[in-house]
């Protein structure tokens, strides 16, 4: 960021500072203005190392909380601000953006990681034009947003700090008349009044459906319009690398979703739910298009008088005509002199018709026939369209709205994304089992060999007989035969595409596999959907390539593969996995898996598709989508790949809509490169060696760290972990089962509330320990010179070590301090005391290895923003430590639910300081 950049984001921040400080006063009071002020002040002394500022602000905590209403308005005070800097960072980021896009034009070379620049290099790497079209037509992105509960801001909020984004966006523009500027002033005070007034978090967890709407507003605010952009930039970058070749560019780029399909340990994903998410996905592509279409409708003027139009328009109008009711016919007739002003109406008040139907029961048979029955047919029309406009001198026109519609349901459809359905491999087993008990088949499948299973699950899919007819077994049985109906069903009533994939959470033998095979075919979906197993845990992962060449070799599911085009999907988790063997032991069993995968899959001529269940923070396979793709295995990726897009990742990416091409931008150029010539790195095999051995080190020092005896009352005493279930962020439960083990506690939660005591320990712990012992603490010379070969040259270790980094750099282990005195000093003793060592030494060991005085030498920019966040974030940890202190004594059941509250509020204000929640 250059200095005049620099003043920039200064100004727009000292803006909104300035709107959010009268707003306090106005609405709270001098009073507690002036205590935030003397708290963020001693927080700033504190961090520039007055000790005893530290102390003073400790003085000040029981008396603070001993008044709530006074605290819960400091942390609103503090969360605000992160909210509007958060807002104006953004802006910036976009500023530079612009600045870099300005730059590159001048110079006459693509900008950086943008999809000009991905062609550009492929055709230096000697890819022909015919290359590229190959490579184009086995390209497949598809981003999958998930319900998983880490955004703590609630739609209403999200809503308004983009209204108040947009004003400070107004605000910068040049040329704004000194009328106009005011305006904007005031709007921008009023909606900050407004955020001031309102509540972050929710009063109650939000129903699925809730979730529902929360990812559709991100395809109308964001994505329905910014998807036909990405392609036209893949299309400009490709004439300006091979001006003479049309290529034909299919729908590489989709979205897919969870919300409403996954099921696994949410009990509130009924089919009933699920039915109505895939109405709502319709009926919201369905509002796009009619706005689309109106829009058409008032751009495409030309009068026959003027310009002729094809006899297949004019054949089409007559069929439509046929389908009007009497009382239409005079305003149709109005426009007989422009014809595609004509056809558009009535395909305006189709899809009207067809969102009607869509509110009908699928049973019911009375079907509109002035409805389209499927997309094709509503696609049918806009070509007859094209096609009259480009034999009719129209070119321009073709090219124009009318393209970008058309690449709007090519991506979309009727189904706008596609639900992937999810469930936990125990119920599959459950459902297979009772069936089959109530039959006299077996009366305990459950206990059979898996080999056994395997032998009879192949046959029995091969029979043609149905394995289930009516739905007489247990609830959550008919549950589950009825999901792969429901599925079917959602095929032919909304589209094809509506229901692709099926995951089956903690698969871990062939025959969870099959169960699933067993009963899509039942349902009349074999080979009609994708079933994906997920490997989470270090095990899994371990076993998966075993899994899925038993799998290739099976006879049936080798036709399930026929009929899905040879393709496997095969989705891998980063939260567990992380959560069971560590950072380091989990990064490494992930590339493992993927490249074993990956020349299997070559093996049985398969091509895979890697699904990664990536989330936001480190500890959970975060960090920048592009670098993390370009680090897989160079076999892994090849132009395919599918990732989850969870909670706050999604407003993060997608809320900005300049960001949100930004974003994509950079996912494709990824994506784009690993279909060329990766690099092959002679010393893979020696690198992998030293991996195995550091993953080895680090997995024993961090299981040594989660089995010790006092780090459960350890985590559950001196994290928020046992209010976070409360905070009403997701329908989904915070465990999978009603125990106070980590190993039933979700990955979210687990990372979260490291997150917010600010230890961070999914994202570093035993990293340290294990380059320690590699290089003897840095005195082997040799052994540390390998280590800092591999962070020069291999991606991987390259990307590992920097998160390392980013995660330590966001750690305190200050304020961590402050959360380690809520519990006993022996527990202090026997964890905080390892996890500070631990600390230290990776600090040590990371510097050692990048070859840098500083953590994130290389990042500026992020440096700085930790640096300058955390004296505002500071107080919010110290507001919360004392709120959980007092809790620990109060016994007064509605005291305790106030103190709770107030907790809640220190939660959400955290996570907007450290823009990173699970």
């Amino acid at each position: 960021m250059n200095e005049t950049q620099q003043q920039r984001l200064s100004a727009n921040i000292h803006m909104l500072g300035n709107v959010l400080g009268e707003t306090i006063i106005e609405q709270e009071g001098q009073a507690i203005f002036d205590l935030e002020e003397e708290i963020r002040a001693l927080s700033k002394a504190w961090r520039s190392g007055e000790v005893e500022a530290g102390e003073s602000i400790k003085a000040l905590m029981p008396e603070l909380i001993a008044d709530l209403p006074r605290a819960l308005a400091v942390l609103k005070a503090f969360t605000t601000y992160f909210q509007l800097v958060n807002l104006a960072e953004d802006e910036q980021r976009v500023e530079i953006l612009r600045d870099r896009a300005r730059e590159a034009e001048t110079a006459g070379v693509p900008m950086r990681e943008t999809l000009e620049e991905s062609i550009a290099k492929l055709s230096a790497e000697g890819v022909t034009a015919e290359g590229m079209q190959q490579i184009l037509d086995e390209l497949f992105i598809v981003p999958v947003l998930t319900a998983h509960p880490t955004e703590t801001k609630r739609q209403t909020i999200l809503t308004k700090l983009r209204t108040i984004s947009d004003t400070v966006e107004a605000l910068t523009t040049p040329g704004m008349l000194p009328t106009e500027e005011r305006e904007r002033m005031e709007q921008l005070r009023e909606d900050i009044v407004l955020l001031w007034q309102s509540d972050e978090t929710r009063d109650r967890p939000p129903t699925v459906l809730d979730e529902v709407r929360t990812g559709l507003y991100f395809f109308e605010a964001t994505l329905f319009n910014l998807i036909p952009k990405i392609y036209d930039e893949l299309e400009r970058g490709l004439a300006q690398v091979f001006p003479d070749v049309k290529f034909r560019v299919p729908p590489f780029l989709r979205y897919g979703s969870w919300i409403g399909g996954d099921r696994d340990g949410n009990p509130y994903v009924t089919l009933e739910v699920t039915e109505e998410a895939l109405r709502a996905m319709k009926e919201t592509v369905l509002k796009q298009y009619n706005v689309a279409v109106d829009d058409l409708y008032q751009q495409l003027i030309p009068a026959i008088t003027r310009i002729g139009i094809s006899d297949e328009l004019r054949e089409s109008i007559a069929a439509d005509l046929k389908l009007v009711p009497e009382d239409e016919i005079e305003v149709l007739e109005r426009f007989r002199m422009e014809p595609y002003r004509q056809k558009l109406i009535m395909m305006f008040r189709r899809l009207r018709a067809t969102r009607a139907e869509n509110e009908r029961p699928w049973d019911d048979r009375a079907r509109n026939p002035r409805a389209y029955h499927n997309v094709d047919e509503f696609m049918a029309d806009l070509r007859v369209i094209e096609r009259s406009l480009l034999a009719n001198k129209g070119e321009r026109l073709a090219r124009g709205r009318l393209a970008a519609l058309i690449r709007q349901v090519e991506v979309f459809g009727f189904h706008l994304a596609s639900v992937d359905m999810r469930q936990h491999s125990a119920r599959h087993r459950e459902a297979v089992a009772e069936i089959l008990a109530a039959y006299g088949i077996f009366a305990d499948y459950q206990a059979l060999a898996e080999p056994d299973k395997i032998s009879f699950l192949t046959r029995e899919i091969g029979n043609l007989r149905p394995f289930t007819a009516q739905l007489q077994f247990s609830a959550p049985t008919n549950e589950t035969i009825g999901l792969f109906r429901l599925m079917r069903r959602a095929k032919e009533e909304i589209d094809d595409d509506a229901v692709q994939t099926y995951v089956i959470s903690m698969t871990n033998t062939v025959s969870n596999v099959l169960e699933v095979l067993l009963l899509a075919k039942d349902a009349g979906l074999f080979g009609a959907i994708d079933i994906v197993p997920l490997f989470e845990t270090v095990d899994d992962l371990d076993h998966a390539p075993r899994i899925m060449a038993t799998l290739f070799e099976n006879e049936v599911y080798r036709r399930h593969l026929e009929a899905r085009g040879r393709r496997q999907q095969v989705m891998i988790g980063y939260s567990d996995s992380n959560k069971d063997g560590g950072y380091l032991r989990s990064n490494w069993m992930l590339f493992l898996a993927q490249r074993t995968l990956a020349r299997l899959c070559d093996q049985y001529d398969v091509k895979l598709t890697l699904f990664h269940g990536r989330g936001g923070t480190l500890g959970r396979g975060g960090g920048p989508a592009n670098r993390a793709i370009l680090a897989q295995p160079p076999e892994s990726v090849r132009g395919r790949v599918k990732l989850t897009e969870q909670g706050e990742v999604i407003s993060t990416r997608y809320a900005n809509l300049a960001l949100a091409r930004r974003h994509l931008e950079q996912l494709v150029n990824a994506v784009l490169l690993t279909a060329g010539k990766r690099p092959r790195f002679a010393l893979e095999e020696s690198w992998a060696q030293r991996m195995d051995a550091l993953s080895d080190i680090a997995f024993q020092k961090y299981r040594a760290l989660v089995g010790k005896r006092g780090f459960l009352t350890y985590f559950h005493e001196a994290t928020p972990i046992d209010h976070i279930g409360a905070l009403n962020i997701g329908s989904r439960p915070a465990r999978r089962k009603a125990t106070q083990d980590i190993s039933d506690l979700r990955a979210i939660p687990w990372v979260f509330a490291w997150t917010q005591s600010r230890v961070n320990l999914p994202s570093w712990y035993g990293v340290g320990t294990a380059l320690e012992q590699w290089c003897d603490g840095g005195r082997d010379a040799q052994k540390l010179e390998e280590l800092r070969e591999m962070y020069r040259e291999w991606p991987l270790f390259n990307t590992v070590t920097d998160n390392v980094q980013m995660g330590l750099s966001k750690a305190d282990m200050a304020i961590a301090s402050l959360y380690a005195q809520l519990t006993d000093a022996k527990t202090r003793g026997l964890v905080f005391d390892d996890i500070l060592d631990e600390f230290e030494r990776t600090v040590r060991m990371v510097l050692l290895v990048v070859d840098a005085e500083q953590l994130l030498d290389k990042e500026p920019v992020l440096r700085r923003s930790i640096k300058v966040r955390n004296p505002y974030v500071d107080p919010m940890n110290y507001i919360q430590v004392a709120l959980l202190q007092k809790l620990q004594g109060e016994d007064d059941e509605e005291q305790r639910k106030k103190l709770t509250a107030a907790v809640l509020g220190s939660v959400n204000g955290i996570a907007a300081g450290l823009q990173n929640t699970g």
